[in-house]
C-alpha cells in the first residue's frame, strides 16, 4: 500500500465549487477499487490551499483510477478552478502511530 498526496491551490472565488464537487464524488473515489482511505485537508494559513491524502493498494490501482471516467469527469471540473498547477507525490508510509 502507498499514499498519494495531491496539493491543489484554487482561486478564492472557486473554493466553494471545488468543495461542492468534492462532496459529490468523495464516496465514489473512496469506494473505487484499490482505494483504502481518503482525506481532504485545508491549509490553516491559506484557505485556498487543499491537500488530498489517499491510500492505494497498488500503483496499478491508482493508474486505473486516473484513467477512469470518474477521475476524468472530476478533473474536468476541478482543473479549471486552479490558481496554480497541482502537485502530486506517491509515497510509502514508513511509520504510523495510532
Amino acid at each position: 500500500m502507498f499514499v498519494r498526496i495531491v496539493k491543489m491551490g484554487f482561486h478564492e472565488e472557486h473554493v466553494g465549487l471545488f468543495l461542492d464537487n468534492f462532496k459529490k464524488v468523495k464516496l465514489d473515489i473512496r469506494n473505487f477499487p484499490g482505494n483504502r482511505f481518503l482525506e481532504l485537508y485545508r491549509d490553516k494559513a491559506d484557505p485556498t490551499l487543499f491537500f488530498t491524502y489517499s491510500y492505494w493498494e497498488t500503483e496499478a490501482d491508482l493508474e486505473t483510477y486516473r484513467k477512469s471516467a470518474l477521475f476524468c469527469d472530476t478533473w474536468a471540473v476541478t482543473k479549471p478552478l486552479f490558481k496554480q498547477k497541482a502537485e502530486a507525490w506517491s509515497v510509502d508510509k514508513l511509520v504510523s502511530l495510532p
